[in-house]
């Protein structure tokens, strides 16, 4: 990147950011500054986490993680009796691709709403964008939002209905209908769903408005609730130009489920990393009690490079990050 491509990125970034405490601040949502480094993490079957370690004359070493997102951080304070809370953090996911849409390290805009469900943090992201974008953000990277369901976005674009599907067995035979010859007859219903996502429906997803996809399986292990006498969970994404920007669920908050949530990541991280040489992060196991004392909330996520990008009205990443790790590795 060029010095004055670098500068006004840096610019845009500044500008941005700066509007978006503005809109938090006006309405009353605390900024916080929570840790980089954490002891645990909350296990994420598909995210690759970076291990370092702490080194002391006193006291036993220990490992540590860098962050992936700040959830694990920003819950313990929603149970402890914060308000609604916000912060822009910088966030770590090793076995990332490198290149336009991808780096190991990027910063999220996390948000966590007292008192919200996923529903009312549409409304909310619509406004915050709407109030904060840059001045020559393209129209089509504006609200307001296209909606539509997982389900609908299946069904459309490879005429399959999810609700007839929730066995594998039956989404495989779809699957194999569709053409797509890389499934597996013995994978795992997620492992089946994300290849017809990847090949049939993203590429397909509308792009002259930010996208809003809600509704997504039920299978699809995460910590939102469930949507009631429905296959689906209470969790959207928002895609804008094509490319996922944000991610938000109804927020999850019963003890046993998030317990049983924990066994069964972790489990499968340990079956799938253990052979390798891939990063087994620890986990907390007393982490479900937190939700002893928590909210209706919901949280959103969004990661400000990709945003930065569509109000840039470019499709590079390396184009609105300063330093990006393609150039020091590759």
């Amino acid at each position: 990147m060029k010095h004055i491509e670098k500068l006004q990125a840096a610019k845009n970034r500044s500008i941005l950011y700066t509007n978006i405490r503005k809109f938090f601040n006006d309405k009353d949502y605390l900024e916080v500054e929570t840790p980089t480094l954490s002891p645990t993490l909350i296990p994420e079957a598909t995210i690759e986490n970076f291990s370092t370690q702490f080194i002391s004359d006193f006291l036993p070493s220990k490992e540590l993680y860098l962050i992936p997102s700040p959830e694990i951080f920003m819950k313990e304070l929603i149970s402890e009796g914060f308000p609604s809370i916000y912060q822009f953090s910088k966030c770590f996911r090793n076995s990332e691709q490198l290149g336009k849409q991808h780096n190991i390290e990027f910063t999220m805009l996390e948000y966590y709403s007292i008192g919200m469900d996923e529903q009312d943090s549409i409304e909310l992201t619509s406004e915050m964008i709407e109030k904060t974008h840059l001045k020559d953000t393209p129209s089509w990277a504006l609200p307001p939002f296209r909606k539509m369901s997982v389900n609908e976005a299946m069904k459309k674009f490879c005429d399959i209905d999810l609700e007839k599907c929730q066995k594998q067995s039956q989404l495989y035979e779809k699957a194999i209908k569709c053409g797509l010859t890389s499934v597996q007859k013995n994978e795992s219903w997620e492992s089946t769903f994300n290849r017809l996502f990847l090949t049939f429906v993203e590429p397909n997803l509308p792009q002259d408005k930010p996208l809003i996809l809600n509704d997504y399986p039920r299978q699809i292990e995460c910590l939102a609730t469930n949507q009631p006498n429905s296959p689906f969970k209470k969790r959207w994404e928002m895609y804008i130009g094509g490319l996922e920007v944000a991610n938000c669920y109804d927020e999850l908050k019963d003890e046993e489920k998030i317990k049983e949530y924990y066994r069964k990541e972790y489990s499968t991280i340990i079956r799938e990393r253990s052979s390798s040489n891939r990063v087994i992060a620890d986990i907390n196991d007393e982490y479900h009690k937190i939700f002893k004392s928590f909210p209706q909330t919901s949280g959103v996520a969004i990661g400000m490079d990709r945003l930065l990008m569509s109000q840039m009205n470019i499709d590079n990443i390396e184009g609105v990050i300063i330093f990006p790790f393609s150039d020091m590795l590759l």
